[in-house]
This record gives structure tokens, sequence and C-alpha cells, in this order.
């Protein structure tokens, strides 16, 4: 994991419209930064749901959302249409920025161990910086977490 404090890696990469976005593109506001598995899977739905309901608050807070996975442009397109998602996602099937945040790490499931993204969450400064890391978020909880944090500054 990445800590506190530390610059954060830049990237670029496509979003659900096929748009390049890179990091660099967000100077001057805070990002809100999270990993997760998979497009449609139970938790990952959950968790970009709460980041749709919070999403006019987080942005009162100065806050743009950005959800990474390694699923495609095209993926990321049918689920945010699908659940009416305000926020950019992106496509890393590289693992460009999910080695770059390391998040990608070994998981354990019914006792079989496998790489996977675990899930996590940056928040990220208006100069670029690592301002707050949250590791191994629970779905249903992370954006009013991120929330609470960013109203309680």
């Amino acid at each position: 994991m990445l800590e506190a404090g530390v610059k954060a890696p830049d990237f670029a990469l496509s979003d659900q419209d096929g748009n390049r976005v890179s990091l660099s593109g967000f100077l001057g506001k805070k990002v809100v930064l999270y990993f997760y598995s998979r497009d449609n899977t139970p938790g990952c739905t959950r968790q970009a749901l709460a980041f749709a309901e919070n999403n006019a608050a987080l942005k009162d807070c100065g806050a743009v959302i950005i959800g990474i996975s390694k699923d495609s442009a095209a993926s990321h397109l049918k689920f945010a249409e699908k659940h009416g998602l305000p926020f950019i996602l992106l496509s890393d099937p590289g693992l460009e920025a999910i080695r770059a945040y390391d998040v990608w790490q070994e998981k354990k499931l019914y006792g079989k161990v496998s790489m996977g993204v675990v899930r996590t969450t940056y928040i990220i400064d208006e100069q670029g910086v690592i301002e707050k890391v949250m590791p191994k978020v629970k779905p249903d909880a992370n954006a009013a977490d991120v929330l609470a944090y960013l109203a309680g500054m």
C-alpha cells in the first residue's frame, strides 16, 4: 500500500466512454480514487451505488470520484448505464494504475489463493499528494467513510 504524504502515481487510462483520463488532469481538485474488483459483482455494485448516492455531497466537498478496475471500458459503460453511475470509471486491463497503487495482491477465498484487486480507496489532495489511504474498505461503508472524512476537514 502506498502511504499518505507520497506523490500519487500519475496514469492515463480509458474511461467508460473511451476517453483518456489522467490523474494529472485533476490537479487543483481533490480526488477520491477507489479500486474495486469487478463490475456487476454484489459488493462492487453496492460500493458504486453508495458513491453514486453520495456524489452530490462529495462534489460539495470539492471531490471528484474515480473508480478503477481491470474491466474493459465497454464493461464499465454497461455498468454505469445500468446503475446510473454519475462518476468516472477507468479501465486498467494492463494493471498499470492497479500495480502503481499497490492494490494487486494475494487474496484468499474459501482456502483458494489468487491474485486480485484489494478494495482500497485513496484520497488525493489538490497538489496530487496522497492525503488518506483507506485499505480493505467495506463496500457498504466506504462512501460514507470518505464523506465523513472530507466533511470533517
